[in-house]
């Protein structure tokens, strides 16, 4: 049982695994170079300021990538604590690094809280930050049970959810989910410097979340992207490739007739469906819960109030009015909408019958497209 702790670094994730230890009783010690940041962690209540008098029973290093291994032998050599892991969000060039270097590796465990906020410093931690979040583990083949086993108790006392993971696999997924993510954000961000003043009043949801990841440090960032370079740069090469296609057809549509060209709005309504696609993957799924989500089609023919209609009824199956996808369709030469939309694999046969038995055709296969025109791509 975990009855004292060290943290190593009083930044969002530090401070915030100090607060969540905290108040489960778990005696705390706070260490950073920076006395303001130890100093503001202490008035929030995170622990007390100093090295403890012996080794506890887990340290936390909260150090940024490439400053793991030198600090776990730093504190290794102090004999600070019995038990280590870090929270840093790459994993093998660190596991790695241990293992060649640590003094003891036996007695760490290479960790990763999914969970942060755009702000950071300690005065951004919250006690409930890795709530119902995954926290990803990367045992070696040195790893001791103990340390293992205090990290997961840890992981407990914080309400996170453990996810073992070989650490190349984890640096791999991150890159897409994560790293590349944050990179292409700054990078929109950055195109808003020397907007025109008009911007800020137009700027609405959608640049807003395409960017709110850009206020991170970018110190910090800057050395976690050069920790993953490898499997970031494999994700941003994939997305050069998608850009540079659409990049080409709407070069194209700038020079075509007025009507625009059929051909090239599909490509491009083909592009952005696998956004639709990709999106769908991930939006339900939490920490473990099943993937397995198909896509339900319910056709309509456009009469008044048929889709606010729907959209209620939607709402008793448990599907969210945002969540809903709604595209022309041709049927037979009548215009008509068509409304997409996922649900779980499992509900998706009950889903389906719910809805014919209320009036509704609906089905799991996708009706008929027609290529947006230059109306219904403003709509």
């Amino acid at each position: 049982m975990i009855r004292t702790m060290a943290v190593v670094g009083t930044g969002l994730i530090g401070t915030s695994v100090a607060l969540a230890a905290g108040r489960h009783g778990v005696k705390v010690h706070l260490m950073d170079r920076d006395e303001s940041a130890v100093r503001a962690a202490v008035a929030l209540g995170a622990g007390a300021s100093g090295v403890p008098a012996g080794p506890v029973d887990l340290a936390v290093l909260a150090v940024p990538p490439n400053a793991v291994g030198a600090v776990l032998a730093e504190q290794q050599a102090r004999g600070l604590a019995h038990s280590y892991t870090d929270v840093a969000s790459v994993k093998h060039t660190v596991d790695r690094q241990v293992l060649h270097e640590a003094a003891d590796p036996s007695c760490f465990v290479g960790g990763h809280p999914l969970a942060g906020r755009e702000r950071s410093g300690p005065l951004a931690a919250r006690a409930n930050l890795f709530e119902d979040r995954s926290w990803v583990l990367t045992p070696s083949n040195v790893t001791s049970r103990t340390t293992l086993n205090r990290t997961l108790e840890l992981i407990a006392l914080c309400g996170a959810v453990p996810l073992i993971m070989d650490s190349r696999d984890h640096d791999d997924v991150v890159a897409l989910v994560s790293h590349a993510p944050h990179a292409v954000a700054s990078l929109m961000a950055a195109r808003l410097r020397h907007a025109p003043k008009e911007a800020a009043r137009l700027a609405g949801q959608g640049v807003r979340d395409v960017t709110r990841v850009a206020a991170g440090d970018a110190l910090l960032w800057a050395d976690i992207l050069g920790a993953n370079a490898a499997p970031v740069a494999a994700v941003l090469r994939e997305l050069r490739e998608d850009l540079s296609v659409l990049l080409a057809a709407l070069d194209r549509l700038a020079v075509a007739p007025p009507d625009g060209d059929r051909q090239i709005a599909k490509e491009m309504v083909d592009l952005l469906d696998q956004g639709v696609a990709g999106l769908a993957e991930i939006q339900g799924r939490h920490d473990g819960e099943s993937p397995a989500r198909t896509r339900v089609w319910v056709t309509l023919d456009g009469r008044p109030g048929e889709l606010a209609r729907l959209l209620t009824a939607l709402t008793e199956f448990g599907v969210r009015a945002d969540d809903v996808t709604v595209r022309p369709l041709t049927d037979s030469g009548k215009p008509g909408l068509s409304v997409e939309f996922a649900a779980s694999a499992a509900a998706n046969e009950t889903l389906i019958s719910g809805l014919v038995a209320s009036g509704w055709h609906a089905e799991s296969a996708r009706p008929a497209r027609r290529a947006p025109g230059k109306a219904e791509a403003l709509a």
